[in-house]
């Protein structure tokens, strides 16, 4: 069914960044796996096409796109070479560029913008802890006012762009008997004596997205370096959470898409019983339920995407649109890797790797269990 949310621009955007993945991603994908790190060049070359500013002001450096729709064509393109080029690229243009834009004083967007849009320094969120996961309120990383400073101590882990961030927002408790009313994010910057990283992490996939313990031992922040207003943390992390479950979503169900249709052609032309793989019943209609359940959950995020766009995203469809678009990704990408037998199991077949990079988004962004809470919440349950 064709897409109707997208017009001229949009496409015109896409083309620019099918070039630039097929230049600069493609021909180093392997190289990326093998360093479990996406090179700091294809960072500032993104930046360069002004990929990583979409939501930045002109005066600072990005391209103030002021339309979503932007950010969803990025995120399914990456996300058609990568689940992990989407992530670790999200985190920056997607993610924590609305806390740097939206909740930054003046002299702060100006020491940060422009290097964040050139790409010349990538960041990182540092939300979650080795004991709390999803419970975001019960976060146990604090920050001590000192002067006018702020001595944060605690750690984080599973962060994407850890490794190499060059600016980590970090959630910390300042006011402990407030509970969740009394965390205030904080930049912290390379440098900043105290903070240190861990081994990047040794996960099951999307080895390319470094993600990496973060350690903070009395690590003094300047009051300059606040981000927001003190105490006011968690309603910004909560009033920023959909954006990054729908980004979440796109990327889900385009990901998923793109292996679907390599799947497609390889059981086109993959011989067994001397007939094509795919003209068997049986995987015909597999295929056809995978075929009509990406189309269908493209629908519905789509009406997600023109919500956002407007400014009239609910948190309770941006928790459906995540929850969802992972499980069907899920269910796909098992399938496909059935398809293609033996073969699907062989890492060097893109259709293994994107099964295990696949896993993660049930997790992230809080977990589907978290998702369907919200959802059942809503129900009056």
């Amino acid at each position: 069914m064709k897409r109707t949310i997208y017009g001229p621009d949009h496409d015109a955007f896409r083309e620019s960044v099918r070039e630039f993945v097929a230049r600069s991603i493609t021909p180093r994908a392997e190289e990326f796996i093998e360093n479990r790190m996406i090179d700091r060049e294809v960072w500032l070359e993104a930046g360069r096409q002004g990929f990583l500013g979409l939501e930045v002001p002109e005066e600072y450096g990005g391209s103030a796109a002021g339309d979503y729709r932007f950010n969803a064509v990025l995120g399914e393109e990456l996300s058609g070479q990568s689940a992990a080029l989407s992530s670790s690229l999200g985190i920056h243009y997607d993610v924590v560029a609305p806390y740097l834009v939206e909740l930054t004083t003046e002299e702060q967007k100006k020491r940060w913008l422009p290097r964040f849009c050139s790409g010349e320094m990538i960041t990182a969120i540092g939300m979650t802890e080795p004991s709390g996961g999803s419970d975001l309120a019960a976060l146990r990383t604090t920050a001590v006012r000192d002067g006018s400073d702020w001595i944060v101590n605690g750690s984080k882990t599973f962060i994407t762009n850890g490794y190499c961030a060059d600016l980590v927002v970090v959630a910390a408790r300042t006011s402990p008997e407030k509970k969740a009313k009394g965390i205030t994010l904080f930049a912290v910057e390379t440098g900043m004596e105290g903070f240190t990283r861990g081994r990047k992490l040794d996960k099951v996939g999307q080895p390319e997205a470094d993600t990496a313990e973060l350690f903070f031992e009395n690590v003094r922040v300047p009051e300059e370096n606040v981000i927001g207003e003190i105490d006011r943390g968690f309603i910004a992390m909560m009033e920023r959470l959909p954006q990054e479950r729908l980004g979440s979503a796109v990327a889900n169900l385009a990901h998923a898409a793109a292996v679907l249709a390599e799947t497609l052609v390889y059981v086109r032309e993959r011989k067994a019983f001397g007939q094509a793989v795919g003209s068997f019943q049986h995987n015909k209609f597999v295929l056809a339920d995978l075929v009509t359940k990406i189309e269908v959950s493209q629908a519905f995020l789509d009406q997600c995407i023109l919500a956002h766009t407007e400014g009239e995203l609910s948190a309770v469809n941006a928790a459906k649109a995540k929850m969802w678009t992972s499980e069907v990704q899920g269910e796909v990408l098992d399938a496909c890797v059935q398809l293609y037998g033996g073969y699907g199991y062989m890492k060097e077949y893109r259709v293994a790797r994107a099964w295990m990079d696949a896993r993660v988004t049930r997790i992230w962004a809080g977990s589907n269990e978290i998702m369907r809470e919200i959802i059942g919440r809503d129900l009056g349950l």
